[in-house]
Parts: C-alpha cells; structure tokens; sequence
C-alpha cells in the first residue's frame, strides 16, 4: 500500500494586477482532484485535497503542494490533475515537468 498523501491546492485570490492562483484556474484544478475521488472511493484511503489560501510562490500559480512528501508543482492545469493521481498519488513517482520545488517552496534556500 502506497503512504498516504495530502494535496493542499492554493485557491487565494489578490487585488487586481497581481498575479494569484484564484485567477489562474486553481478552482478547476481542485474540482478535478474532487471528481478523481468521487468517481473512485478507493482513493479516499490514499489522498485527501484541500484548498488551502496562499502558498507563496504567486508567480508559479497555480501551486499545489502534496505531503508528507513536500513535493511543490506550478504552473499546474486541470487536466494534469490525472497524471499527478496515477504517477504521484498512486505511483509514487511525483511529476518532474511540473515540480517547481522539493522540500520547500520554489526559490527558497
């Protein structure tokens, strides 16, 4: 049995101007992971999402973070919500084109 994951999805919205996962689509991308659970129950024992305020890295939204692993991915669009299930959730594989940071969010040292 694959090790539990938790997919928080930065779901903040800023003033106009700035740049904010909101604005770029993370909705979508967390009713994506919400479907993925609705249409299989099973994965409910290995994957909880929740939508979370900012994350930090702005300028790489939308962000999700999955834990305990503190895999960071950016830039992310619904529809690589079923690659990062199969490869990352299920797999254990996370999805190097989209990872922007590991252990901690991207630019931090």
């Amino acid at each position: 049995m694959s090790e539990f994951k938790h997919v928080f999805v930065c779901m903040q919205k800023k003033p106009p101007g700035m740049p904010s996962c909101g604005d770029r689509g993370s909705e979508q991308i967390f009713m994506k992971f919400q479907e993925k659970l609705m249409a299989n129950p099973e994965l409910m024992t290995k994957m909880a999402v929740t939508p979370t305020g900012c994350l930090g890295p702005c300028m790489f939204g939308p962000n999700i973070v999955v834990y305990p692993d503190a895999i960071w991915y950016g830039n992310v669009k619904p529809e690589d919500v079923d690659e990062i299930v199969e490869k990352h959730i299920l797999g254990g594989e996370p999805v190097e084109r989209l990872v922007t940071g590991k252990g901690k969010p991207p630019g931090m040292f």
